[in-house]
């Protein structure tokens, strides 16, 4: 069960190399998680992934998961809630994918959308689904600012984002009152393996800051997080900006 604080006792990542849910898991594991689930393809950077979770003082375990194969979802996210209640669900898998590439090869632009999208939504409700069976926890979901308008350097990621995004809020709506927990949160660029190489927008963050905001989210029942803060604002304006002037902005 939770603390009195809403920091969860366990945790069940989807996504489980994720720069972001790794650092996110190190913070709560500093406060009282002792029980993690790593979900992802198995691989010698999930297996390291766990033993350095371990080496903290948890119990972790590893589990084969693929969000494009959204058919075994349900069993083998159902075989992480029939060993005991889980406190929190991280949705952290994602591919930013390689615009340009992907423009030219649309079964490409596809798997992007299938990975970020469909297999979000796939897993998000069997994972919403076993949380309100046990009557309690939280389903983090990792969004984006990229989601709030689309962009020409990364509109086929944006798109993808976008719509996990509106499904993460419907969803929280459609739980409200249940004692499920659904928080948002959309950080701008992360410097992380995933963005390596690509130049640094303003108001770039770390993968220890987005944990730093999910933790603070957590404790205030939050629905939305911006990492940085300044974000909310800066999006609230770039959603106004007219078309034509958005189309020749440096972004």
């Amino acid at each position: 069960m939770k603390d009195a604080f809403g920091l969860p006792q366990s945790l069940l990542v989807l996504g489980g190399t994720s720069e972001i849910a790794l650092a996110t898991a190190r913070r709560l594991i500093a406060r009282r998680t002792r029980v993690v689930w790593l979900a992802g393809r198995p691989s010698p950077a999930l297996e390291t992934a766990a033993a350095e979770l371990r080496a903290l003082g948890t119990e972790v375990h590893t589990v084969a998961f693929d969000a494009l194969d959204p058919g075994a979802h349900e069993e083998v996210l159902g075989k992480v809630f029939a060993e005991g209640d889980v406190d929190m669900v991280l949705l952290a898998f994602g591919v930013l994918g390689d615009q340009a590439g992907d423009e030219r090869e649309p079964a490409a632009a596809v798997r992007v959308v299938q990975t970020n999208y469909t297999g979000a939504v796939s897993a998000g409700l069997v994972a919403a689904r076993a949380l309100q069976a046990q009557g309690h926890g939280s389903l983090v979901v990792l969004s984006s600012v990229a989601g709030e308008r689309a962009r020409r350097s990364n509109f086929i990621y944006g798109s993808s984002k976008a719509g996990l995004d509106a499904f993460a809020q419907g969803l929280g709506d459609a739980l409200h009152g249940t004692g499920v927990h659904v928080m948002v949160v959309r950080p701008g660029f992360v410097r992380s393996k995933m963005t390596e190489g690509l130049p640094e927008t303003p108001l770039a963050t770390t993968p220890e800051s987005v944990a730093t905001a999910v933790e603070l989210g957590l404790r205030r029942r939050s629905e939305t997080v911006w990492v940085p803060g300044a974000l909310r604002v800066v999006m609230s304006a770039l959603r106004h900006v007219p078309r034509g002037l958005f189309r020749r902005l440096a972004l």
